[in-house]
């Protein structure tokens, strides 16, 4: 399930305030925020924007994450 392209415009990093990059993949759906490699998981449709509850991604899963995010349009 993608989350709204409206929402997606108006959600912002919660520590840095940038912008987020939507990931959809067999892993399930995350926002990411390549500047911190930060990855916000997406819970039944919900993004969960706690920096506490975040995961900061290693280089190789970075790379797959921008990547499936530029995919995905």
């Amino acid at each position: 399930m993608a989350l709204d392209p409206a929402l997606l415009a108006i959600l912002a990093c919660p520590e840095d305030k940038g912008a987020l990059l939507y990931v959809d993949d067999a892993g399930g759906e995350f926002l990411y925020n390549p500047r911190l490699r930060r990855r916000y998981d997406v819970r039944d449709g919900i993004p969960v924007m706690l920096v506490g509850e975040s995961t900061v991604l290693d280089a190789a899963a970075h790379d797959d994450a921008v990547r499936r995010a530029a995919a995905h349009g």
